[in-house]
């Protein structure tokens, strides 16, 4: 059976360094692509495009996660990390508080996960960059909302103690 895992959290959080020391442990590890999609709009001339429309942001990156899915699904990899899962995308459509189309919880559900793990808001490693905007106290919402998101689909989180 293969194991598909997540990690997951606010923005800043530390995931996407754990995503890399996985990597380099030669584990299988799907990787965040919320940057990519940000840094191809950039390049088309929009700024902050998960604002400015967010519904297509959000599209594109439930597209990209149930790719990700489909192609983990596919691998013979025993464990497979993912920087983020599809239940993400609505987590942060609810702290936005903007409606979205029914599918969203749907993909949600058919592709599910074995382990979610979640990492805490940590303000002393919290910064921003040119893809990542969101205060700390933005961060801290994201992840009530994230959090909310996964137990409502009935996961059970496993919460990563800072500084692990």
């Amino acid at each position: 059976m293969q194991l598909k895992i997540v990690i997951t959290g606010g923005p800043g959080t530390g995931k996407s360094t754990v995503i890399d020391e996985l990597i380099q442990l030669n584990y299988k590890c799907m990787p965040e692509i919320s940057r990519d999609i940000t840094i191809e709009a950039k390049r088309r001339g929009i700024d902050q495009l998960f604002l400015k429309k967010p519904l297509l942001f959000s599209q594109l990156l439930l597209d990209g996660r149930e790719k990700q899915f489909l192609e983990a699904s596919s691998t013979n990899a025993e464990i497979i990390f993912f920087d983020r899962g599809i239940p993400d995308v609505h987590g942060y459509m609810n702290y936005l508080g903007v409606d979205y189309p029914k599918n969203y919880l749907e993909k949600s559900k058919e592709h599910t996960y074995n382990y979610i793990f979640m990492m805490p808001p940590w303000q002393e490693i919290y910064t921003t960059d040119a893809q990542r905007y969101e205060s700390f106290e933005q961060s801290l919402a994201i992840f009530n909302h994230l959090k909310k998101t996964y137990l409502d689909l009935g996961y059970t989180i496993v919460e990563v103690p800072k500084g692990s």
